[in-house]
């Protein structure tokens, strides 16, 4: 492999991990906040649904951007009416949002197959993009991978800084703690919710408007329950994410690569490549589940305060 072409194959290890990033930083926002949800597949189905229609009917790629991250939300909007309001199964309403928000994708989004929008094109940052190989990986590329840098920081700096952040977590640790001391717990875990739902929904919209400028049905390929396992494999921490994101980016975008060239093996196995590192994923965290850190609270319903 020349050194060009493994530069080629890590600037889209960035790339593929990019939308897998976005999903699993919204993860863990929700989650941080108590509140399990597994219907990131659906969500980021219908984000990358509404980003792309956006996107076609307006040719703004910025405004279907946040249309995407809108449509995240208000996803999310209705997994917290079954959790929060009606304190149901975290779980069970997951399971029913991906079903859902596949097959409204799928609906809706049949006429379009094939269809092309405006999207973000890669340009090259100024110096940076001149740097000799972490140039070429890091600095070409679009705007929303540029803004996928900053969010992990961000998202670290609110969790440990702000006094909003700290109530997020805390809504996770101990509900009845945190409301004993005057704070709103269900406020708190609506506003994670609904941000994590907006992260998830950026991360669909980033598929159709960034990586793929088309549509297809099942655009996110089993993206959204890799960006679930992640949260696992980072141990809830938006450092540790980004890493496993280009991880499994890095495998999606060898195994497409090795389609290209032809190799002997099939393609069935190839495919399978980013859900086998999937379950390794799953059974190392597992082995190393004394530091996982999960919040205390997660998946557990908390009433309404009379």
């Amino acid at each position: 492999m020349t050194p060009e072409i493994l530069l080629a194959l890590l600037a889209a290890t960035v790339q593929a991990g990019t939308p897998i990033l976005y999903a699993t930083l919204g993860e863990i926002l929700t989650e941080k906040g108590g509140i399990l949800n597994l219907g990131v597949e659906g969500m980021m189905l219908v984000g990358a649904l509404v980003g792309f229609l956006t996107a076609l009917h307006t040719g703004s790629p910025v405004l279907a951007f946040v249309a995407g991250g809108l449509a995240g939300a208000c996803m999310a909007a209705l997994h917290g009416v079954v959790c929060i309001w009606f304190m149901g199964n975290q779980v069970v309403s997951g399971l029913a949002l991906t079903i859902f928000g596949t097959g409204l994708a799928g609906f809706f989004g049949t006429p379009y197959i094939g269809r092309t929008a405006p999207g973000f094109d890669k340009f090259s940052l100024p110096v940076l993009g001149d740097l000799p190989g972490l140039g070429t990986i890091f600095f070409q590329q679009d705007a929303l991978v540029y803004l996928s840098y900053i969010i992990p920081p961000l998202l670290w700096a609110f969790f440990r800084y702000t006094r909003w952040g700290m109530a997020v977590r805390a809504a996770g640790e101990s509900p009845a703690a945190t409301r004993a001391a005057g704070l709103n717990v269900l406020a708190y875990r609506w506003a994670a919710l609904l941000g994590g739902g907006m992260l998830v929904g950026f991360g669909g919209s980033y598929l159709s408007l960034a990586y793929t400028h088309l549509w297809t049905n099942g655009l996110t390929s089993g993206r959204g329950w890799i960006a679930v396992a992640l949260v696992i494999f980072a141990f809830w921490r938006p450092s540790r994410a980004m890493i496993g994101a280009y991880l499994f980016g890095g495998v999606m975008a060898f195994q497409l690569r090795l389609q290209a060239m032809g190799t002997a093996l099939p393609s069935s196995i190839l495919l399978m490549l980013p859900y086998v590192l999937t379950i390794a994923a799953l059974a190392f965290s597992s082995w190393r589940s004394d530091r996982t850190q999960a919040p205390a609270a997660l998946g557990v319903n908390m009433e309404p305060s009379e």
